[in-house]
């Protein structure tokens, strides 16, 4: 190793004799290379500073005193002895005050690292002003001063030890720039960046003429430790502080955000396991084979002992008695007076019709006039969120101190099958340019930008344009169309046609070529805070409004920072956002509108070519809306289905010649207008109180109403055609007795529903509380509505009917009259002859209970796996444009949304304990509010957050810094005490640094400066101003109080609802850890919190507890459900139970079934299930009363007798109303309805017919109740027995003969009809 050391430095020394033997021939200690400024550099055209340059001068070091050694002392501490009053230095005053400049600029920047700072600091110090500058200095190019006749120095070799140089830029590496979130490096490494970035390629930059701030060309050479590079030099190996060393007693270490080696050890937060998970196993797994297992077994056993009981009693045995317990007489007493009573008001209606269909139709009538005054409720806020949740309160204290969140109007354009292309630079290598990147697409999407940028609409007497509404974060007062904050590739040409066209000669060493578009690009993708790029266009990368364009926001579907391959090029327009009622908002919504006609157009036109993607903030809520308009056609024929099923199956057809005279139509009709009539009036209702309806209201209610009341109205039109009158018998006492036997169960429904869904309103959701109220309240007038209005229409079809008028025409009549025959009640003869012996027979009832016990077990594990949100491509119909925009959108976005994390009033933010618990730079404290966020983004797998905060008490205390001139104050004259701008050469401001040295700032300093800070435009002498970065994001009242403060991070792209809201979960923990974190600070009140926001939340923090709500809601709905059964019931317990374990049943099954047919459970979902809670009510109840009230002896033949008596009617009432108008729902547009509408409730309908038609009886066949007495056996009764007759269709089946009375005893039949 050592001959090869000694080897290199020969060989390099001989290049160094054959470059320029004569421009330094002195290397020597206290001799300088040069001295003094010779003007400015001819080879430099354009540079953001003065380009002056040294010159040759190889001479020894001057003396520097008084007040040259104090402006030394100050700017390079360094090169001055401790209490020296004299210094030797290569430079003079003008060199020095360039260089203080120099330092300024960079200090700026770097500032917040004190050892990157004296290291950078030390880099110019040493080469313009070290008295040893010839030791490591070899000038290799000069030219003639033609003012002076002196050389001017243009090049020069630099040569440092590379132990030294990694050193300082290795200090420097990991400083940040808090308004961004990016790294200073990225500002100091040309087109590498930060990623790419080298100790070379470091110094190269910052020697690189063409980067607008080197005035000369410096050739930094690097020379490894032990290697001599001869003719005297000696590389230089001054000392470089570590990031983690204070350079200075009175400085501090550089804080964990900018050094890695100042972070404490840091354990990587562990990813939760999934819940419910037993070791290996899959907890959902074990408990669902678990309780299937333990359910079996208990009731394999039961069923074997009660075979074994059944054998060892088979001897005949007297029938049992029937039950004559308290809670038998209660129950048998409450049916004879609800009988009773609803006997006399059927028989009343029934007198008088006509007058009772008026009261109805006027009280109906009368509340849905309420209507005029309904508000629909469309934005999803309002919806979704109640106005008191957290996330609702966040959101309002954020808008008041903050303002809405900008709107977001985006385009992302790909080329499909586009070929990709090598570029050679001369400076940057060859280069892949994926197709996007082509000259024609760019001139393209600029074309676009300027049609959108000139786009104007009218809004009332208005001409609306971008500036009208346009975030302008430089120019915010008076915008113009260049300060509009617009994100895109084409802004690294600032829009402009000429720019994205030129073309220039570039020279690089020997190398000549053309410097074009592509060169640009890659200089600006890898360094988008530069104002000047290196190449021989000499463009800025800057926006034509002001600001930087990060690659990660204009481009996607990239690797590796390889921005040259990106796949996707993204346009941004940012608006201002306005509250609703101010006219503004119009006004943004017109010119949004205009927007998406542009972009439209200019999508049609290059779709040969391009794929665009595209959407407005006001897509979303335009989509949802078109798509329901589109699909009303779709419920109406939903609608007439029903009213059409309905019509038809009400009629008993006899004859051919009867038809006209069967039809229901005119009943149907009614029928339905009673439904509509109650659905109406529940609205007009609510309306008249204030309460806002909403589109699904709209579109479930009426579906769960007309389940319910075409139920009831199949109950009592089949069972009045059913009976028959007995002798003597008017047709209105024959109404008012069918009445009494059904009403009850019909009543029991209903009122269980009411109250199921008046409990369900309890719910915090806006939307859910809404429709339980609406739901509860049309279910109510329904009920009340039938049991007048109804039965009126009923009684004026009966009499319509019987003197053979017909159905549509009354005025037409059958010649010949007479009695009606008996139509075949084909469904209840089905069921009668073969349905109900298969199902009840003593083989098929077990497997009928262990295959249901299954499915439930198996719905328990599906329900704990079932999909928690709501992905916003499912509320877009399939032909909506914003489909292909989420597409594009998850697949090429870079970072996701960005997330604020919000103080609120009271913290002192001015004492230096309240400013180191916030910022992160040298000195604050390692758990402050940034560093926390900080450490967050190292584990974005958990945190969900990809780049640390913005924090504009970071930036504050740099541009405090009085080594730069950020904070400047005119010490005399007009303005004397005024802020002094960066750009600002007054006189009166030289000197008139804020701060007398670097230190934090006292509570009246704090207060005093930090206005001007928020509204300094950021310039290149002074970057840290906060204009545009930071002016809204401190909220102050009149006296300077801070009321709120704002620090912004991003997200790491979010494609799913359920990462959406782990992310908001991740969030709230993190703020939570700052909040009492912060609370520890001296002074700060115990109310202050620390809460993170972003836009998104207010959506998805329902997720955080739709699970548990929705089991609540659904708890707080079967409870009155189980009350109301056991107390009409007459406190049976067993019915009650068998009831509310089938709802169970039924809504576990129905989450389980969500699971398979891909539906997620959310809000809308939960408005369905509790919707399914009424419906399997309906299922349920009606069978379980119809058993209870049975007299049969047995209870496989009371079971039977229910399901076919009742089954029937269920069957065509509740199954058959709704299947043909959910099946139509199945075409609609929106996924909406098709996943919401038509999957969920076919299979509510489905799982609830099979669970109440063939679970159901029989497990009453298991554990029902035994008989009761029937209610004419009571003494005092003037109830008869019921007969035959009254119970409708009979068994008249063998298969139901007692068997604890033996085969000779009388069977279980009762006449049949027919």
């Amino acid at each position: 190793m050592p001959g090869c050391a000694a080897l290199a430095g020969a060989v390099l020394g001989a290049l160094l004799t054959l470059a320029a033997p004569s421009l330094t021939p002195v290397h020597r200690a206290g001799y300088c290379a040069f001295y003094g400024e010779c003007g400015r550099n001819p080879e430099v055209n354009v540079s953001l500073v003065p380009s002056n340059v040294p010159c040759l001068s190889n001479t020894p070091a001057r003396e520097a005193t008084g007040a040259f050694l104090s402006l030394l002392r100050a700017v390079c501490p360094d090169l001055v002895q401790n209490d020296s009053e004299t210094a030797l230095v290569c430079c003079n005053l003008a060199q020095l005050s360039s260089l203080r400049l120099s330092v300024a600029l960079s200090g700026t920047v770097l500032a917040r690292c004190p050892a990157c700072a004296r290291n950078f600091a030390n880099l110019y110090c040493n080469n313009i002003c070290s008295p040893n500058q010839s030791l490591f200095t070899n000038v290799t190019r000069v030219v003639n001063h033609t003012e002076t006749g002196q050389l001017a120095v243009v090049e020069y070799q630099c040569f440092y030890g590379k132990d030294y140089a990694d050193a300082s830029f290795f200090s420097c590496q990991g400083v940040q720039l808090p308004a961004t979130g990016g790294y200073a490096i990225d500002t100091m490494c040309g087109r590498y960046g930060a990623r790419l970035c080298t100790t070379q390629r470091w110094l190269d930059f910052q020697g690189d003429k063409n980067n607008g701030l080197a005035p000369l060309q410096i050739d930094f050479q690097l020379i490894p430790n032990g290697t001599d590079p001869g003719d005297g030099i000696v590389p230089l190996a001054s000392r470089a502080w570590g990031c983690d060393q204070a350079p200075s007693a009175n400085e501090e270490p550089c804080s964990c955000q900018d050094c890695a080696a100042s972070c404490p050890l840091i354990a990587a937060p562990t990813t939760p396991p999934p819940p419910l998970q037993l070791g290996r196993a899959d907890g959902a797994l074990v408990l669902g084979a678990v309780l299937f297992g333990i359910f079996a077994v208990i009731f394999i056993v039961a069923v074997l002992c009660q075979c074994r009981r059944s054998k060892k009693g088979s001897v005949q045995q007297p029938a049992p008695a029937p039950a004559k317990g308290c809670s038998a007489r209660l129950g048998n007493a409450s049916h004879r007076i609800l009988a009773a009573a609803f006997r006399r008001w059927g028989t009343l209606v029934a007198t008088h019709p006509l007058p009772v269909l008026v009261v109805a139709a006027v009280v109906a009538g009368g509340l849905s006039a309420g209507l005029v005054t309904l508000r629909l409720t469309t934005d999803p806020v309002e919806l979704w969120s109640s106005p008191n949740s957290r996330a609702r309160q966040e959101k309002a204290f954020y808008d008041q101190h903050f303002g809405p969140f900008l709107r977001t109007n985006q385009v992302i354009v790909t080329a499909p099958g586009a070929p990709s292309s090598d570029y050679d630079s001369v400076l940057f290598g060859v280069k892949n340019f994926s197709g996007v990147l082509s000259l024609p697409v760019l001139q393209a999407l600029l074309e676009l930008q300027e049609q959108l940028t000139a786009a104007t609409v009218q809004v009332g007497d208005r001409e609306v344009t971008l500036s009208d509404i346009c975030y302008a974060p430089l120019n915010p007062m008076a915008p113009t169309l260049g300060d509009c904050c617009i994100n895109s590739v084409t802004q690294y040409f600032q829009n402009n046609g000429t720019h994205l066209s030129a073309t220039a000669t570039q020279n690089y060493g020997s190398t000549v070529g053309t410097a074009d578009w592509h060169d640009h690009f890659i200089y600006c993708a890898n360094s988008p805070l530069s104002f000047k790029d290196i190449t021989a266009l000499e463009l800025s990368c800057m926006a034509e409004y002001g600001g930087p364009v990060f690659p990660y926001i204009a481009m996607g579907g990239y690797s590796d920072s390889e921005y040259t391959d990106a796949e996707a090029l993204i346009i941004t327009y940012s608006l201002n956002n306005f509250p609703r009622d101010d006219p503004r908002y119009q006004w943004v919504l017109g010119w949004e509108s205009r927007f998406l006609e542009v972009v439209g157009e200019f999508q049609r036109t290059h779709s040969p070519n391009l794929s665009v993607a595209f959407m407005a903030e006001r897509s979303l809520e335009d989509e949802i809306n078109r798509t329901t308009g589109e699909d009303i056609p779709i419920f109406t024929i939903s609608y007439l289905l029903v009213f059409t099923y309905i019509a038809l199956a009400l009629g008993e057809y006899t004859t051919c010649s009867r038809i006209l005279v069967d039809l229901k139509m005119m009943l149907a009709l009614g029928g339905i207008a009673v439904v509509t009539g109650a659905v109406f009036a529940s609205m007009g209702f609510l309306a008249v109180l204030g309460l806002p309806s909403s589109l699904i209201i709209i579109e479930v209610v009426p579906f769960l109403v007309l389940s319910v009341g075409a139920d009831n109205i199949f109950i009592l039109v089949q069972e009045y055609q059913q009976s028959q009158r007995e002798p003597g018998e008017t047709r209105e006492q024959h109404i008012g007795r069918v009445l009494a036997q059904v009403a009850p169960s019909m009543s029991l429904c209903s009122l269980s529903e009411v109250i199921c869904f008046l409990l369900g309103a309890l719910s915090s959701m806006p939307a859910v509380r809404t429709f339980a109220l609406t739901a509860a309240l049309a279910i109510a007038f329904d009920f009340l509505l039938q049991m007048s209005g109804f039965v009126a229409l009923l009684a004026l079809d009966a009499r319509r009917q019987e003197t053979a008028r017909f159905d549509l025409c009354c005025c037409c009549w059958l010649e010949k009259k007479g009695p009606r025959g008996k139509g075949a009640w084909s469904l209840g003869l089905l069921m009668r002859r073969y349905y109900t012996p298969v199902l009840l027979h003593p083989l098929a009832r077990p497997v009928v209970v262990l295959l249901f016990l299954f499915l439930s077990c198996g719905g328990i594990y599906l329900t704990l796996h079932v999909s928690v949100g709501l992905d916003q491509e499912l509320s877009m119909p399939k032909d909506s444009y914003m489909l292909e925009y989420f597409t594009a959108l998850n697949q090429y976005l870079e970072v996701g949304v960005p997330t604020y994390f919000v103080t609120t009033g009271g913290y002192n933010f001015s004492s230096t304990n309240g400013t180191n618990a916030i910022c992160s730079s040298a000195g604050c404290d390692p758990d402050s509010l940034t560093q926390t966020i900080q450490y967050a983004t190292r584990f974005p797998n958990v945190s969900y957050l990809a780049i640390p905060a913005t924090s504009w008490v970071d930036d504050f205390l740099d541009w405090l810094n009085p080594t730069g001139r950020c904070c400047r104050i005119h010490r005399f004259g007009d303005l004397m005490g005024e802020f002094c701008p960066s750009t600002s050469d007054d006189l009166s401001c030289v000197g008139g640094q804020c701060l007398d040295a670097q230190r934090r700032p006292t509570p009246e300093e704090f207060d005093r400066f930090l206005p001007w800070f928020l509204y300094d435009r950021p310039t290149l002498q002074c970057a840290k101003g906060g204009l545009g970065a930071y002016d809204t994001a401190v909220s102050m009242d009149t006296n300077g109080t801070i009321l709120a403060s704002r620090f912004m991070t991003y997200q790491r792209p979010l494609r799913t609802s359920q990462e959406y809201t782990g992310a908001l979960r991740a969030a709230r923990a993190l703020a939570e850890e700052i909040t009492q974190t912060l609370r520890r600070v001296p002074g700060t009140p115990p109310e202050f919190t620390v809460f993170p926001y972003t836009v998104t939340y207010v959506y998805y923090e329902q997720y955080l507890t739709v699970a548990a709500e929705g089991v609540a809601t659904l708890v707080l709905c079967l409870i009155p459900t189980f009350a109301v059964s056991f107390l009409l019931l007459g406190m049976d317990l067993r019915s009650s139970i068998a009831t509310i374990i089938t709802i169970v049943m039924i809504l576990l099954d129905t989450v389980g079934a969500m699971n398979l047919w891909d539906i997620p459970y959310n809000a809308v979902s939960l408005i369905n299930l509790v919707a399914a809670v009424g419906i399997s009510v309906e299922f349920v109840s009606h069978i379980t009363y119809a058993f209870a009230h049975s007299t049969q002896p047995g209870r496989v033949a009371r079971a039977a007798e229910a399901t076919v008596n009742m089954g029937s009617k269920v069957m065509a009432g509740v199954a058959m109303t709704n299947l043909p108008g959910v099946v139509v729902l199945a075409f609609a547009k929106a996924q909406l309805i098709q996943i919401f509408f038509f999957r969920l409730n076919l299979i509510i309908t489905l799982v609830g017919l099979g669970h109440g038609l063939i679970f159901l009886p029989v497990l009453l066949s298991y554990i029902g109740p035994g008989p009761r007495a029937p209610s004419g056996d009571t003494s005092g009764d003037t109830e008869r027995e019921p007969t035959g007759q009254d119970m409708g269709l009979a068994l008249g089946n063998p298969c139901f003969e007692n068997k604890d009375q033996g085969k000779d005893k009388d069977k279980a039949t009762i006449p049949q009809k027919g």
